[in-house]
């Protein structure tokens, strides 16, 4: 025998693929908390201040996150602009080793960057094998 329950008023359904709650999830399920909570019973102002002190770590977490990409973004573009001029060996997609002058980087709006050598463009630099 199953059985089902009814529908439930006032509940929302949100898909989550990752099943992971960020930082605008985490303080709408707060303020819903705070919303429909007894008044007989209200929320414990210890957990209230628990559960806003974790969305402030989640938030921060999220920014330095951020931040590191934009870092490493950073920082993966000023090696490849270090090579320009410089002769690199890389290995193409072809598998086999190809060799050549860098010529020039660019940069896309994601801000992964790729280089020109020898007049070979979208060179990922992660391929290349050898700097001489």
């Amino acid at each position: 025998m199953t059985t089902t329950a009814g529908p439930q008023t006032g509940s929302t359904n949100v898909s989550n693929p990752k099943a992971a709650l960020d930082k605008d999830g985490f303080l709408k399920m707060f303020i819903a908390q705070l919303q429909h909570q007894d008044p007989t019973k209200p929320m414990d102002s210890n957990e209230s201040m628990q559960q806003m002190s974790s969305f402030s770590m989640v938030e921060q977490i999220t920014n330095m996150a951020s931040t590191n990409t934009q870092i490493a973004q950073s920082l993966n573009t000023s090696s490849a602009v270090g090579l320009i001029g410089r002769t690199v060996t890389y290995t193409g997609t072809d598998k086999a080793p190809h060799t050549g002058k860098v010529e020039r980087v660019a940069t896309s709006k994601d801000g992964v960057s790729t280089i020109t050598v020898a007049g070979q463009t979208g060179i990922d630099p992660s391929t290349i094998t050898e700097v001489a």
